[in-house]
């Protein structure tokens, strides 16, 4: 077998072999002329092939930045396109391709790579650990009705401004620049790259899938806000995500969707867990949970880097014992927290915590606490009260969460 580097001649058989990997045959493009692959960096893929030359294997990347606790933006690896076709499964071509990518990232100099797993089985071996979680919520249209808030508000926390409904063909560039602010401020948010806007790629809104858009405008007529929509056979609105620049914003766009006439549910694909929509809703119960499932896995492939890119809202002293087994690595380091910021060096000092790379991808933009993995047998604390002081040197003030798909 022999794995090699792609380029943009590769990209029919590299599209064929990703669908036959997943028993796919090729989408026609979406109104507009997109389809979801149209964004790959075939600089960026690898190609495992047998010895007589027939693709059997595939894995990508897309370049992406992505925003860390502090408000930190860091170039991330996003790692896409990983397939076996079935006649080849179970025979180390997932496990070569994994292992010669992440070289390759490595040698680009990126220290983090991000990835959407399609089956939670699959990946933690190779390093990485689900960072970021997402709810589905419904609500019966009957009652969607929000309360009156009990608590006197702050100056500016109400929203002030109006809504717009457009469609996704006439706000394109909408749909951009406010995303783009949102993610720049949202531990967890990746970056959506100006060409995957203009070539429809990936899911809708960037797609030119049909869709209406709510674009909320503040008092100046300014965009800070939008829910993508779409009703799915006159009974579910579909609202695909609500971006807002703040909580007074995303409540106006929420309430816009839960008024909605003529439907029977208004179904909210991606809600970040302990958002505080079920709680403005007159029937609590009335908010169902009805998918609760990971989003985002990360994994670090330069610990003392990855540590001291993101921002901390604690100080203190932390020993790491970290094995990386797939690339059989292993590191002792001392995490030294002040100020805001970090130092990270290699270390013969006793550990604090003994972790998998898994798991520190996991806890690294504060959506798990390691206590939390520490009762579930994945870390071990080697002294009281080392769990609780990494629960508070890894939080983040702002919870991780992403919603772009790729």
């Amino acid at each position: 077998m022999e794995i090699r580097p792609t380029t943009d001649q590769d990209h029919d058989v590299f599209v064929d072999t990703l669908h036959a990997a997943f028993g796919l045959f090729q989408e026609p493009p979406n109104e507009g002329g997109g389809v979801w692959w149209s964004a790959w960096e075939m600089d960026r893929g690898l190609l495992a092939t047998t010895d007589e030359g027939r693709p059997v294997g595939t894995a990508g990347a897309y370049s992406f930045e992505l925003t860390l606790p502090g408000e930190t933006i860091v170039p991330a690896a996003g790692v896409t396109a990983v397939g076996v076709v079935p006649s080849h499964r179970r025979q180390g071509v997932l496990t070569a391709l994994m292992r010669h990518q992440l070289a390759e990232l490595r040698t680009r100099g990126e220290f983090l790579s991000v990835l959407l797993a399609s089956e939670a089985l699959i990946y933690r071996r190779f390093g990485y650990g689900p960072a970021t979680y997402t709810q589905r919520l419904k609500v019966p249209r009957p009652r969607a009705a929000l309360a009156r808030p009990r608590a006197q508000q702050t100056a500016g926390a109400a929203a002030t401004g109006s809504i717009e409904v457009l469609r996704r063909a006439e706000c394109g560039e909408i749909l951009e620049e406010v995303y783009d602010r949102y993610r720049r401020a949202q531990p967890g948010a990746l970056s959506r790259p100006h060409r995957w806007w203009t070539l429809g790629a990936g899911r809708p809104p960037v797609s030119r899938a049909p869709r209406f858009v709510a674009v909320h405008r503040d008092a100046d007529g300014v965009p800070d806000g939008y829910a993508s929509y779409a009703i799915a056979g006159r009974e579910t609105l579909n609202v695909d995500e609500v971006i807002a620049t703040d909580d007074a914003v995303f409540t106006a766009l929420a309430g816009f969707a839960l008024g909605h006439d003529l439907v029977g549910e208004v179904a909210f694909r991606h809600v970040p867990p302990g958002h505080p929509l079920r709680w403005q809703l007159a029937d609590f119960r009335a908010g169902q949970v009805a998918e609760d499932t990971d989003w985002l896995w990360v994994r670090l492939l330069d610990v003392p880097r990855a540590l001291t890119a993101r921002g901390w809202s604690a100080e203190g002293e932390l020993v790491l014992d970290v094995d990386d087994r797939f690339l059989g690595e292993y590191g002792r380091y001392l995490l030294t927290v002040k100020g805001g910021e970090a130092e990270c060096v290699t270390t013969d000092r006793e550990p604090d915590l003994t972790l998998d790379i898994s798991d520190l991808g996991s806890v690294y933009l504060g959506g798990t606490t390691p206590s939390t993995l520490v009762r579930a047998g994945h870390i071990r604390a080697h002294r009281p009260g080392a769990a609780e002081l990494a629960d508070a040197l890894f939080h983040s003030e702002r919870a991780p969460h992403c919603l772009h798909w790729f």
